[in-house]
């Protein structure tokens, strides 16, 4: 099974899907600490990229310039601090891509490894400070635990799933240390990060859409 420039753009399709269904609940969830945008820019965030690679799929040369193509979507939709951040892991999993049109299927598990390495690299956030990295941290940790383990890509994003979804559950106890959050200080403690709520469902809309995948393999 490979993955080039269709099936890219199918997966965004299902990244934009799943932002869009949660777009009112982090809406909620960032209004309690933040600006309420979050659902927003997310929605619209991936709703973009995911339109640039479903209309130009066929034109692209390289999965390299198709994932930085959608970090460009993703910032020119987004101006919030959540377009420069994505923006960045986008353009990072590109240049993690070789410049090829189709590479095996198992190296989405690299592209999610990178965006969460742009991320980390653009917002200098640390674990345990509220924000979306204590999602994506503890997947990646998990993606490389069961690389080393020799599970299949399925159980591989499963895993991710899981402890994206254990970590954004972890930042109700946090205090937040970055963004506007950050200002209320330990009044933060008790609310969800939205930022990782969102990583988290974006880790979880990947691990189907890899299951879903698979199981069109095999029919």
């Amino acid at each position: 099974m490979y993955l080039d420039c269709h099936a890219l753009a199918d997966l965004f399709r299902a990244f934009a899907r799943r932002m869009n269904d949660e777009r009112d609940y982090l809406a909620e969830l960032d209004g309690a600490i933040g600006d309420a945008d979050h659902g927003t820019a997310m929605a619209e965030g991936f709703s973009a990229a995911a339109v640039a690679l479903t209309h130009n799929a066929s034109d692209y040369a390289s999965l390299r310039i198709a994932l930085t193509q959608a970090g460009r979507s993703f910032l020119n939709a987004v101006g919030a601090t959540t377009g420069p951040l994505y923006a960045s892991g986008l353009t990072r999993a590109g240049l993690a891509m070789p410049e090829e049109k189709q590479v095996p299927v198992e190296r989405l598990a690299d592209i999610l490894i990178s965006i969460s390495e742009g991320i980390e690299e653009r917002g200098k956030a640390s674990p345990g400070d509220k924000t979306m990295l204590d999602a994506w941290l503890p997947a990646t940790h998990a993606i490389r635990d069961a690389r080393a383990e020799g599970a299949m890509l399925v159980q591989v994003m499963e895993r991710a799933a899981a402890a994206a979804a254990e970590g954004a559950e972890a930042t109700r106890g946090m205090v937040a240390a970055k963004g506007r959050a950050a200002r209320l200080g330990a009044r933060t403690i008790g609310h969800l990060d939205p930022g990782a709520v969102s990583a988290a469902a974006l880790i979880d809309a990947a691990s189907e859409w890899v299951s879903a995948a698979a199981e069109r393999e095999t029919r």
